[in-house]
């Protein structure tokens, strides 16, 4: 009988763990930088945090730069950490006509045939050839999750977002699985106003067995 037990309370907790909602990070413009553009926009400096991400090892840093298309600039852009080895620059939709320019959706690292822009520091400026991108909509997730979830790395699916009577689906959500990341949706700042999320606490749902 105990043994029952255990088993009814061991199936329940993973189907909890299962329907359980997700948590959502909005995503603003930002630039990731390589070590060498880095090293020619802030010269002598180090890469410096300011505020710690959900991701582990992931950070905001102090430092910012202007992005400069052929239509407009964007001031204030956030340098997201830690460095990597191409440059990347992510804005939504609406900034990237803001700045002229035609931002493929990719994932990240994706940035062939994606277009260029300058960018701006207060002591030089890099001549991007390639690289800046309107993130496809995705999720973190670790092992234990994707097995909880049912879902493997790459796949795309449905979630759900929101609250009545506007909730939103989003479709071709994007799994990213590692074993060191964290539960976490990341959308960009189009998307979330289009589901009137409030950076504060907002979840999705995910629609188990959707394939996006």
């Amino acid at each position: 009988m105990m043994e029952c037990d255990a088993q009814a309370v061991a199936s329940k907790v993973v189907d909890v763990l299962r329907h359980r909602k997700v948590p959502i990070g909005i995503s603003n413009r930002h630039v990731h930088l390589s070590e060498r553009d880095f090293e020619q926009l802030f010269p002598g400096q180090s890469l410096t945090v300011d505020k710690p991400l959900l991701q582990p090892g992931h950070f905001a840093a102090t430092q910012t730069v202007t992005l400069k298309g052929p239509k407009g600039v964007l001031n204030n852009v956030r340098i997201l950490g830690p460095l990597r080895p191409n440059t990347q620059v992510e804005v939504s939709a609406t900034q990237a006509r803001e700045l002229g320019i035609k931002a493929p959706v990719r994932m990240s690292g994706e940035l062939e045939g994606s277009p260029g822009i300058q960018i701006i520091s207060n002591f030089a400026e890099v001549t991007l050839e390639q690289g800046v991108i309107v993130a496809n909509r995705h999720i973190h997730m670790n092992s234990f999750d994707a097995l909880l979830f049912g879902v493997d790395d790459c796949q795309r699916i449905d979630v759900l977002v929101g609250e009545p009577p506007r909730t939103v689906l989003f479709k071709n959500v994007v799994i990213r699985v590692d074993p060191q990341l964290v539960l976490e949706m990341h959308l960009d700042t189009d998307e979330a106003n289009a589901a009137g999320l409030t950076g504060m606490k907002d979840t999705g749902q995910i629609m188990l067995g959707s394939k996006g």
